[in-house]
């Protein structure tokens, strides 16, 4: 779930998965939607553990993983037998027009540039293909954020400090951040990073019914070739 020289998430799959996914329902606020009925082979991009394959499943598609970190992917494999490979999510391991569907979930926060993630993914959709990315809000979640008892957050002026921070004074002792740092995205720079793929944006959302978003979602098509 990184791009660089080492996989941030090795060694931590077992607690990602008891802190994250297990329990957790079996799909993501929206994402059904987002994703639409379709068919054939969707890539997930830093599939982590296999938390989104049941969604793909259940959209009619089927699971093509890819994901940096190799501990990770020994759980994700208890969850398909389908093509499950190590890789980086900036250089992915397959040609131009590979598939019909792809989808990047929740890596903003852990890759180097996230731009080019993007295009990578943009680069193997056929004409007509769609991308569906969801992760973190850049405004309400991330290095610049305090999370506050009553739900409500509190927005530092270090919103605007992009890049890769290693630790926040107020990150928890025990959660993810803590353990791999985080990377932080701006919303002009996310939206912009979208602009540079080429693809047609189709569709926002903010999921999930909190009264200030967590996440951030969006749906693009790739055009039909002229």
């Amino acid at each position: 779930m990184t791009t660089g020289s080492t996989a941030r998430y090795d060694g931590l799959a077992d607690w990602y998965e008891e802190r994250f996914v297990a329990g957790a329902e079996p799909h993501q606020p929206g994402l059904l939607d987002l994703l639409g009925p379709g068919s054939g082979p969707c890539l997930d991009i830093g599939c982590g553990t296999g938390r989104n394959f049941e969604t793909i499943r259940a959209t009619g598609r089927s699971v093509v993983g890819v994901d940096y970190s190799a501990d990770q992917l020994r759980v994700a494999r208890t969850r398909t037998d389908g093509p499950l490979m190590v890789a980086d999510a900036a250089v992915l391991p397959f040609a131009d027009a590979s598939f019909d569907t792809a989808m990047v979930m929740w890596i903003s926060t852990d890759v180097d540039d996230f731009g080019k993630v993007l295009r990578e993914a943009a680069r193997v959709l056929r004409p007509g293909g769609v991308l569906v990315t969801y992760g973190v809000h850049p405004c309400f979640n991330g290095p610049h954020v305090v999370y506050e008892e009553d739900g409500s957050k509190l927005i530092h002026p270090s919103y605007r400090q992009a890049g890769w921070h290693e630790e926040s004074p107020w990150w928890g002792d025990d959660g993810i951040r803590r353990r791999v740092g985080m990377s932080h995205v701006p919303l002009a720079e996310y939206l912009n990073a979208l602009l540079t793929t080429g693809l047609i944006l189709d569709r926002f959302e903010e999921p999930g019914d909190t009264g200030v978003p967590h996440s951030l979602a969006f749906r693009a098509r790739r055009g039909a070739p002229r």
